[in-house]
């Protein structure tokens, strides 16, 4: 539950890595940041200090979770080509860990970071939605399955309501970039648009004008997580209306129209 004094606690895990430490910085003032990660120290390019947590290691979780209103899950080996071994210990144990953690600490609101590659599977002209099922290409692909599903029991068998964000090609710059592919265009997450999706996770209350569920019901939603490009490889209709997503970067921008 938010402090008395208003200010909500929100907790970061894998927050030195490339999504955490580039909005870690652009997050609302007004929340109280627990940036974590493997190691403890300074948010490079940021006077933000992070906290050593091991996301695999549930007591941990839990101590560091006390008193969180939110806890968003960005800790993982986020390369399409790992093996199995690399991506058991964070990606998949890890997850688990953070997700029973969460229930046990009483969080009201578990943002898990899934991925399009969970997605990946159906043909490249396929813009995925929201109800898609998971269809991975890979075994990274397939932990971000996992991670959503994760997030489902957690939502169905609690009071914590889970965000699962299919996160799409975030780079910090904007394009183009050497060699790029329209794929990695129409999935562009830009860094101000990924620290928007993030706020936006967060603070989403999940319910409709009448207060009946939204997304996938009982306090449990998956949504696209690109910018506002033109040609999306998600569609962006759930994020939304869901969450009250305001994205602006366009990998097209400048470009007339056809």
């Amino acid at each position: 539950m938010p402090s008395a004094s208003g200010a909500p606690l929100v907790v970061v895990t894998g927050a030195a890595g490339r999504i955490g430490r580039a909005t870690a910085p652009l997050l609302p003032p007004a929340w109280r940041l627990r940036l974590t990660d493997l190691r403890a120290g300074a948010l490079p390019g940021s006077e933000l200090g992070v906290d050593a947590l091991d996301v695999t290691d549930e007591a941990a979780c839990t101590a560091a979770f006390e008193g969180a209103d939110a806890v968003v899950h960005l800790a993982g080996v986020p390369d399409p080509a790992a093996t199995w071994e690399q991506l058991l210990p964070a990606n998949v144990v890890g997850t688990h860990a953070v997700a029973a953690a969460a229930v046990t600490a009483g969080v009201r609101r578990l943002v898990v970071c899934s991925s399009l590659q969970a997605v990946s599977a159906p043909p490249s002209e396929h813009q995925v939605r929201s109800e898609d099922p998971p269809r991975p290409a890979n075994l990274y692909g397939a932990t971000k399955g996992w991670a959503e599903l994760v997030g489902s029991w957690v939502a169905a068998t609690s009071t914590t309501s889970v965000v699962a964000l299919r996160i799409g090609y975030f780079n910090e710059q904007a394009p183009p970039w050497p060699g790029t592919t329209p794929r990695e265009l129409a999935a562009w997450l830009s860094v101000r648009d990924a620290a928007e999706l993030l706020r936006a996770s967060v603070e989403a209350d999940l319910r409709e004008a009448d207060g009946t569920p939204v997304g996938h019901g009982a306090g449990f939603v998956v949504v696209g997580g690109t910018s506002a490009g033109r040609y999306r490889k998600a569609d962006l209709a759930t994020t939304r209306r869901v969450l009250g997503y305001r994205p602006l970067d366009d990998a097209w921008a400048g470009e007339p129209l056809p």
